[in-house]
């Protein structure tokens, strides 16, 4: 993918790494639906503005499939962050039955 750093599922640690900081790209409704605790939420239109806001560290990002968040690792990696996309995103995530919280009261899923 262009030399977009990317990892698969199987690469992330579970739990994941202390030090290891999560940022979610997708829409704020996707968010409240299911997420990663502890994720970092900028929607990947608001990341030129908000670039103050995001994790300084290794930053894994995240969207539903790993389409948005490679755009955002692209972007990122030129603004010399330390990021890699998680390629099958969010939803290979639940499949992976890793944990998620969501804001809805419900059971966290992806949408």
């Amino acid at each position: 993918m262009n030399g977009i750093p990317t990892v698969t599922i199987d690469g992330v640690p579970d739990p994941l790494p202390e030090g290891l900081a999560v940022l979610d790209v997708r829409e704020p409704v996707e968010w409240q639906h299911g997420h990663i605790e502890g994720a970092v939420h900028v929607p990947l239109m608001d990341l030129p503005q908000r670039l103050a806001d995001l994790p300084t560290g290794q930053t894994l990002v995240v969207c539903k499939v790993g389409g948005r968040s490679a755009q955002a690792v692209g972007y990122l990696a030129q603004q010399g962050f330390d990021v890699v996309n998680l390629d099958g995103g969010m939803l290979d995530w639940q499949a992976a039955g890793r944990p998620m919280v969501s804001e809805t009261g419900q059971p966290p899923q992806v949408v």
